[in-house]
């Protein structure tokens, strides 16, 4: 009992007296718009009061772990934990454009990387709900020319249709390949219809993570709105949930005004997988993407059994005690030692590394957006484990290659 008291008296202390930031202007947590520690849905959500006390608490450890393991030099981006919309902790550091001065800070949108998909799967999902499209049915529906009959979306969206990777295609082509040429999505299932590469494993038999799916996926939702895939994230993701600082990178329109990826401090050069989009490619905010997680509480915007399809494992069912999983367009991790399971996505393009961690059991939403190339945002996995699982050991933080392209 003295030693809670102890505990807790010391939590106070350091609520009060921390020097980095002011959290004192924060009158409750009722869902004041002008409390800018408090963020909102516009969808009914259903969600208690965070007390002062577990504000103090959980602000100590995130504090320290991440002065420890994120911020330094190295690292250049935006970071955030929000608890039923209430922020605990967040930070923003570093330069959109280094050369202009300009700082990073709660509106700018940072690129997502694969951190994307988990919107593409939920445009799809929406569709879906909409029954504009079905999940098991078959591309070919859509995409009629598409070489692989027996390929479904689910499987398009879970990883296991066994597609080529199309930074791979150059090495797989009898015809030279353009360096130079901009690739479209529509060029990349132009070149898988006129070389019907072969699978890499067939289909629907293995777990093989591959950005050409989400370039497919991303055709099949402008085939089912008419609308081009940017127009199509407004209307079934971004508007709705009130995320004004997100979109949808534009090649031709945005390379100038785009938030700037480094590796120390040279500027990320682009290439020519750049104006892909559905895999990478949308760039957001810590506050609008914790807008996401709020949304996905709410039956108004998707239905709790269309989030069950997503958050279910599909590669790992017959492993005893599976240690990693993929569901529809989300990541999942086992922890020991009880089996806790963890869903995330993280992402890597050029200097932009990205990790976001919805904690559903705690209706908590963890994200880090890091523009300058360092794996220090992964890991917030280890931070998210310790702090909200019963896992205490560190996860191994992934350390990204040339090879990876967009995790």
């Amino acid at each position: 009992m003295k030693i809670s008291l102890i505990t807790f008296l010391l939590s106070t202390l350091f609520y009060f007296s921390s020097p980095k930031k002011d959290w004192s202007s924060v009158d409750s947590d009722k869902g004041n718009p002008n409390d800018s520690l408090h963020i909102s849905s516009p969808f009914p959500i259903k969600m208690g009061t965070v007390s002062e006390a577990y504000i103090a608490e959980k602000r100590h450890f995130i504090d320290s772990f991440y002065n420890k393991n994120i911020n330094s030099p190295f690292y250049s981006g935006a970071f955030i934990v929000v608890k039923n919309g209430r922020v605990l902790y967040e930070d923003y550091r570093g330069y959109s454009n280094a050369r202009t001065g300009q700082k990073i800070d709660k509106n700018t949108p940072i690129h997502l990387a694969s951190v994307s998909k988990v919107l593409t799967c939920t445009a799809i999902l929406r569709l879906v709900q909409q029954d504009n499209i079905m999940l098991d049915q078959k591309v070919t529906d859509w995409l009629p020319k598409f070489p692989y009959k027996e390929t479904t979306i689910r499987i398009l969206l879970n990883h296991r249709s066994g597609l080529p990777h199309y930074a791979n295609f150059p090495g797989m082509m009898k015809k030279r390949w353009n360096k130079k040429k901009i690739l479209s999505n529509q060029d990349v299932l132009d070149l898988l219809v006129q070389n019907k590469f072969r699978l890499r494993t067939p289909n629907n038999t293995h777990f093989d993570y591959c950005n050409t799916n989400y370039i497919i996926l991303a055709l099949i939702i402008e085939k089912a709105t008419g609308l081009n895939y940017r127009q199509a994230m407004q209307e079934l993701v971004f508007k709705p949930l009130g995320m004004t600082n997100s979109f949808v990178f534009n090649y031709d329109t945005d390379r100038e005004t785009a938030c700037k990826s480094y590796r120390g401090s040279t500027i990320f050069p682009w290439d020519q997988f750049d104006d892909l989009y559905g895999d990478k490619n949308i760039y957001s905010t810590p506050r609008d993407l914790v807008k996401f997680d709020l949304g996905t509480y709410s039956p108004d915007f998707i239905k709790p059994e269309l989030l069950q399809e997503a958050y279910f494992g599909y590669s790992a069912g017959h492993v005893a005690k599976p240690i990693k999983d993929y569901g529809l367009g989300m990541r999942m991790r086992f922890l020991p030692p009880n089996n806790e399971k963890m869903i995330y996505h993280n992402g890597w393009w050029h200097g932009n590394n990205t990790s976001f961690v919805p904690v559903k059991k705690d209706t908590v939403t963890v994200v880090c957006l890091g523009n300058k190339y360092s794996n220090r945002p992964y890991s917030t996995l280890s931070m998210v484990s310790s702090l909200f699982y019963k896992k205490k050991t560190e996860i191994e933080t992934p350390v990204p290659t040339e090879l990876e392209l967009s995790e």
